[in-house]
């Protein structure tokens, strides 16, 4: 190629480059992008064929929410999302960690597809920290049991105005540091399964009625000792009239992987459980935005051998912006 053309094609590059550049920047004020990379917390989508066989899929980018899609709060990190699906829309609930209050607020955010999403704002704020809001339909209603360890009580809300407008309305049980509180209704009561801030004991209540009496099961605490088993990890699952429950690990590293139990025997004297599969449901990837720590899960059923779950991870991400 001779010099002259040489310079005219790159001469021409540049404006394309610059000509693209503005289309981007129009409506931004014409701002500098960036890309930076984060490591934290952060929420991805996962499918698979079972309530045990997640992964990846090629459909979704994950992470699908980080910090920097927070916009009412400054957020350090995003983790433990629960799903809901109400008419034909996806709405997950997950902590966000307040820089400025330094405690957990929950948020929600929403999507038609699952796929992508739409952070909408906090839900609930109070002056102690909150996280892992789950969140379960009861009688046409929406209720969430949050984390909020540091009150030593389970705390009950219910929707208002549903995903937006939350009330408080009782503390089921008190008198512990309780940690990711988990609900089912099986067999004709509620258990809540919850663990302590040692993260190597779990605890068994149960009650007739949502709003209690609640007792503790005579074999609780049922895990004792136990980092590896002890704390949930996610939403207590019916499937096929069985019932089971996930578990993180917290040794050696805080959340670093997820098992399965399917609980065998429930009554309120007794309680069985075994593992499911001899391998963790979900693990460190090594790379990536889930290369350290997985610690949650709340797998859905979608169809026939067709399964979706909201899960966090902590690891590398990327970040890409505009500074102005």
């Amino acid at each position: 190629m001779q010099k002259h053309h040489f310079k005219a094609f790159v001469i021409g590059c540049v404006c394309l480059l610059i000509g693209f550049a503005s289309g981007i920047f129009v409506g931004r004020e014409r701002g500098i992008p960036f890309v930076m990379q984060r490591r934290d917390w952060s929420i991805g989508i996962y499918h698979g064929d079972s309530p045990f066989n997640f992964k990846t899929s090629q459909k979704i980018k994950n992470p699908v929410l980080v910090a920097e899609d927070v916009t009412d709060v400054t957020a350090k990190f995003v983790a433990d999302p629960f799903l809901v699906k109400e008419n034909s829309t996806w709405y997950l609930f997950f902590e966000v960690y307040n820089k400025k209050s330094k405690h957990g607020d929950i948020a929600v955010a929403t999507s038609n597809d699952a796929t992508k999403w739409k952070y909408k704002h906090i839900v609930i704020d109070e002056p102690f920290h909150l996280s892992y809001p789950y969140v379960f339909k009861w009688q046409n209603n929406y209720f969430l049991i949050p984390e909020s360890h540091e009150t030593n009580s389970i705390r009950l809300y219910k929707a208002v105005d549903f995903p937006s407008q939350w009330t408080f309305l009782g503390t089921l049980i008190e008198g512990r540091g309780f940690v990711d509180p988990s609900i089912v209704y099986f067999k004709n009561k509620w258990w809540i399964f919850v663990s302590e801030l040692s993260n190597d004991t779990l605890r068994l209540y149960y009650a007739n009625d949502l709003l209690g009496p609640w007792k503790e099961h005579l074999q609780s605490p049922i895990v004792i000792g136990d980092k590896n088993i002890a704390r949930p990890g996610g939403r207590v699952l019916i499937y096929e009239d069985r019932l089971f429950r996930y578990t993180q690990d917290g040794d050696p590293t805080y959340g670093n992987q997820i098992w399965a139990f399917e609980i065998t025997e429930l009554t309120p004297e007794i309680y069985k459980e075994e593992k499911v599969i001899e391998d963790p449901i979900l693990k460190a990837d090594g790379s990536g935005w889930n290369a350290k720590a997985m610690h949650h899960i709340d797998p859905h059923q979608i169809g026939k051998n067709k399964w979706i779950a909201s899960v966090d991870g902590k690891g590398i991400y990327r970040v890409f912006g505009f500074k102005y």
